[in-house]
């Protein structure tokens, strides 16, 4: 899928992205920052596309990644179940990556051609065996993990993070330097991204893996985000 030109980024503090309301009945916004929800999705759907479903489809759109090209997912959680999903309907060989085996089994169904145990060693040196990889796409937040995925890049790969546990990570600039390797992060998009990513999801049958929660249960579905499989939705 070629790469668009990212839209202009926002500052984070910018109070202009965010508005009250969201366990109100009714909100008011401004137009401009709304994303209008294809038919073909029910708002259970929606919800998740609209947060992990941006942050990795815009991410992986905006890559250098080609159809063809090899793609590493790292980590088949409630970004990388997607992330999968997507790489895959791109046209990109698209290898999982998650510690152990559990989930090998949900990658493959979800699109992935290939898929690597982190803890049967480096992931580094497993993906320079397959051939390297174009672009690693890191949804976990781990610096040591993060800084093997660079020793599996090809020349010109790209490291591109989505999640950080707010330590540095350790590289060395030969890897950088002689490969001509990059190290880069993506966050999330603009409203029209939103809309964006649910018609793709919508055109090639993209759907998040969520467990539903009635509002009045929403301080349960909190307690339960880290056992989610893969994300909680609050219904009305």
């Amino acid at each position: 899928m070629p790469a668009g030109r990212p839209r202009q980024l926002c500052e984070s503090h910018d109070r202009r992205l965010s508005y009250n309301g969201g366990y109100a009945e009714y909100i008011v916004a401004p137009q401009d920052t709304l994303a209008r929800i294809p038919q073909s999705l029910t708002y259970e759907q929606a919800a998740p596309l609209m947060c992990a479903g941006i942050t990795s489809f815009n991410a992986l759109r905006n890559s250098g990644a080609r159809p063809g090209d090899t793609v590493v997912v790292h980590g088949v959680g409630g970004l990388g179940h997607l992330a999968v999903q997507f790489a895959a309907a791109m046209g990109f060989r698209t290898i999982a990556v998650n510690r152990g085996r559990e989930k090998e089994a949900i990658a493959r169904e979800l699109g992935a051609d290939e898929y690597l145990d982190s803890e049967a060693g480096s992931v580094g040196e497993a993906l320079q065996r397959l051939g390297g990889a174009h672009v690693a796409f890191s949804t976990i937040g781990s610096s040591r993990a993060q800084a093997d995925l660079i020793q599996g890049l090809r020349p010109n790969g790209h490291l591109l993070i989505v999640a950080s546990e707010h330590q540095p990570i350790e590289v060395s600039p030969d890897l950088l330097v002689f490969g001509r390797r990059t190290v880069s992060g993506w966050y999330s998009g603009h409203a029209k991204d939103s809309e964006e990513t649910m018609e793709f999801a919508a055109l090639k049958g993209i759907q998040p893996l969520i467990e539903t929660y009635p509002l009045d249960d929403a301080e349960i579905a909190f307690q339960n985000l880290g056992k989610a499989r893969f994300r909680n939705v609050l219904t009305t």
